[in-house]
């Protein structure tokens, strides 16, 4: 497997009214395979005030060669000022499911 196949997962956190249509996007685009959205409470400082909000957290499975597309869709439909996108590599996982996430971005 060469490095441009390796998976990764990117994280993100949107508005609620906003998580759908971005998993959407990233799905459409066929830069992600899957996107789940999970309902979060996020607490954080935010220019001097103490945030605590009702958000959903994007978990996008995609490639590392598609990690960048990801994050340049998700800044561009982002609300958000600065959004949280953080990408973690996936050291091991389900051979098959690998397989199939690399297939669906491809």
């Amino acid at each position: 497997m060469t490095p441009e196949e390796e998976i990764v997962v990117i994280f993100s956190t949107a508005p609620p009214d906003k998580s759908g249509s971005l998993a959407k996007m990233l799905i459409d685009q066929r830069i992600a395979a899957c996107v789940n959205v999970v309902p979060v409470r996020s607490y954080y400082n935010w220019h001097g005030e103490f945030c605590n909000e009702q958000e959903h957290l994007l978990i996008a499975k995609t490639t590392t060669q598609k990690a960048g597309e990801v994050i340049a869709a998700i800044k561009s439909q982002h609300p958000y000022e600065v959004p949280e996108i953080i990408a973690l590599p996936v050291t091991h996982g389900y051979l098959p499911y690998l397989d199939w996430v690399r297939q669906e971005t491809h």
